[in-house]
């Protein structure tokens, strides 16, 4: 994929962004924890199929400042101001993991520039708090000083060891165990694991995600009215099957598709082509739909 990095100021703070492809109806992905504008994820398949894909660094990830990540309204306004500046009226929006706050946020606030959302193994709601133990693990392992150590240990061994690594991190993926997350990946898919933590890092970013997830409301939910997708494992690990049945209670156009995948990451393993497929027809669909009524 041949991807354009760059970066937008305005009111003195900047966003990092990507684009890939120039179709002409982008998909807008609010990336999740710990990612940024070098995400891929799930991007082949898309762009193979004519899709073009814009991803800004959220706020406190990569080069985007970490001041608009204030609150959500704050940080949505700057996405908003950033597709002002690229001329862009109308996206599929996708928001994965912890992007869903983002991507929620969005959809309810500024119906008229969303024409589908699609949330995957999304937060919906606020997720980890002070009394659980990965929050406080977080704190530390993720503050914008040491979070670089982190990612760099991860990365020395991972790399040298991925198997190992990989084996280690099946909990907080999955709910299934190591022989049965294994029975259901491909054998590329170890590798992509590796080539996901190299790339990762916290910045700010994941410690204000945290902070975010507790701003939603039932209000938020409840005020998107574009066609929803809501896409998650039976067997994620990282975010619990409540968000995605929490999202479908409260969004009145969504449909659930819970998937027999290994795990968080839908993008790998075996069950993976149907993942693309699904959102593909999904999103193919309200494209037709603009080109029929004459909008796109």
């Amino acid at each position: 994929m041949k991807r354009k990095i760059e970066t937008y100021t305005v009111d003195g703070k900047t966003l990092e962004y990507s684009i890939i492809g120039d179709s002409e109806m982008p998909i807008f992905v609010m990336s999740g924890g710990h990612s940024n504008c070098y995400e891929e994820f799930g991007y082949d398949k898309l762009v193979q199929s004519g899709f073009s894909i814009i991803t800004p660094s959220r706020a406190g990830y990569g080069r985007t400042s970490k001041e608009i990540g204030g609150n959500l309204s704050k940080a949505c306004e700057y996405y908003l101001k950033l597709l002002n500046h690229l001329k862009i009226e109308k996206v599929h929006l996708l928001s994965v993991s912890a992007g869903g706050p983002s991507g929620i946020y969005f959809a309810s606030h500024y119906p008229e520039r969303v024409q589908t959302l699609t949330l995957q193994s999304a937060v919906t709601k606020e997720w980890l708090t002070p009394k659980d133990k990965e929050y406080k693990a977080a704190q530390i392992l993720f503050r914008p000083f040491f979070e670089k150590i982190t990612w760099k240990l991860v990365s020395i061994i991972n790399n040298r060891f991925p198997h190992y690594i990989f084996k280690q991190m099946v909990p907080s993926f999955s709910q299934l165990s190591y022989d049965q997350v294994m029975s259901k990946m491909k054998e590329e898919d170890v590798d992509e694991i590796r080539k996901m933590n190299n790339r990762q890092r916290s910045g700010h970013g994941f410690l204000i995600d945290l902070l975010q997830t507790k701003e939603l409301s039932s209000e938020d939910l409840q005020a998107i009215s574009c066609p929803t997708l809501l896409m998650h494992s039976k067997h994620d690990g990282a975010v619990p099957l409540e968000h995605v049945h929490y999202a479908h209670q409260h969004i009145p156009s969504s449909k659930i598709c819970l998937l027999d995948s290994w795990g968080h990451l839908i993008w790998l393993g075996k069950e993976s082509e149907d993942v693309n497929k699904k959102l593909i027809e999904f999103l193919s669909k309200y494209d037709e739909i603009l080109r029929i009524s004459g909008h796109a």
